[in-house]
């Protein structure tokens, strides 16, 4: 499904992918000599794939946090639809520059996405204002549901049962 939040004169700022997880774990440091690697893990929720391109700034993220995590796309026990904050579920947040990719020729490029600097900033303020709605949800915050994520700017595994397949791209 794609979905976009603006006009259609609107320029994108920021796309994510969002899928149904019943378990996701994700590694977000690899093993370096004698320590192992480290993993973020969660059950039942949402795994929230985010890309930023130029032009966005600190302003949008409020909106896609309230719309990611308000829009009824998580089945219930008994089949219907539901927000995350209402199920209650966890968040897994992973930075996906690749999102941003466009086919030239025989290769991606990715000249559209946001600088890394600016990219990192953007990154770690979504992940705050998740934390916060999702805090600040009753239910979330009486069941202990947490918000997880990965590291921006580094290669990550992750290994993910979803309950579907239930896949979603949004646009800001």
């Amino acid at each position: 499904m794609m979905a976009s939040s603006g006009s259609s004169g609107d320029s994108v700022r920021a796309r994510v992918v969002l899928q149904q997880c019943l378990h996701a774990r994700l590694q977000v440091r690899p093993p370096e000599g004698d320590c192992e690697a480290q993993w973020v893990e969660m059950n039942r929720g949402m795994v929230i794939y985010v890309c930023f391109f130029k032009g966005a700034t600190e302003d949008i993220v409020p909106k896609m946090v309230n719309t990611l995590l308000s829009m009824k796309l998580s089945e219930t026990d008994s089949g219907k639809y539901t927000s995350v904050l209402d199920l209650p579920g966890n968040v897994l947040i992973i930075p996906q520059a690749t999102l941003g990719g466009r086919a030239k020729g025989k290769r991606m490029q990715y000249h559209g996405n946001i600088d890394k600097d600016d990219g990192q900033k953007l990154y770690a303020s979504f992940v705050s204002h998740c934390e916060k709605e999702l805090s600040l949800a009753t239910k979330c915050s009486e069941a202990g549901t947490e918000v997880k994520h990965g590291t921006y700017g580094n290669r990550q595994v992750l290994k993910l049962d979803t309950n579907g397949p239930y896949t979603h791209i949004m646009e800001f």
